[in-house]
């Protein structure tokens, strides 16, 4: 299947009811499969680039490296994976992926969680100049905020 590049912050989808490639500074992501608390993405992070060092308050995501030997970050872990290697990204913990090899990483991302937007990064560091400040507000999902993580109250 040919992907086709959607415009930055906009979601596409084709036909087939599977996302189109949306490109980010650092590569990009298609969405394969979404449902209700899930959502099943592929990441490709080109060579010299790495995402924004963040977090998610309502999410946790689990990562299976397909192609390619990342370096990401888990809280204060850092190690190297290689094809088929996986790691766990609990809700609330810092992360990163990061491509200082030569050739794509590819790695297919299970979101899990009561809510699986895009704005809900956090980005404590970013090499693209995107904004640090917590992206969680009402604003761009017609003023519905997302659930409390548990253990929380609403306010």
């Amino acid at each position: 299947m040919k992907s086709a590049r959607a415009e930055p912050g906009r979601r596409a989808v084709a036909r087939d009811g599977v996302g189109l490639f949306e490109a980010r500074p650092w590569g990009g992501f298609q969405t394969l499969e979404e449902g209700a608390g899930y959502k099943v993405k592929r990441l490709v992070v080109e060579p010299g680039h790495r995402l924004s060092l963040q977090r998610h308050r309502l999410r946790a995501e689990h990562w299976v490296v397909i192609a390619g030997s990342p370096r990401v970050i888990v809280g204060a872990r850092a190690r190297r994976l290689k094809p088929k290697g996986t790691v766990d990204v609990p809700r609330g913990a810092w992360h990163r992926i990061e491509n200082t090899g030569r050739t794509r990483v590819v790695i297919i991302e299970v979101q899990h969680g009561p809510y699986l937007g895009e704005d809900d990064i956090i980005r404590r560091q970013d090499d693209y100049g995107r904004s640090l400040t917590p992206a969680l507000s009402p604003k761009g999902r017609g003023g519905r905020k997302p659930p409390p993580p548990k253990g929380e109250r609403a306010g």
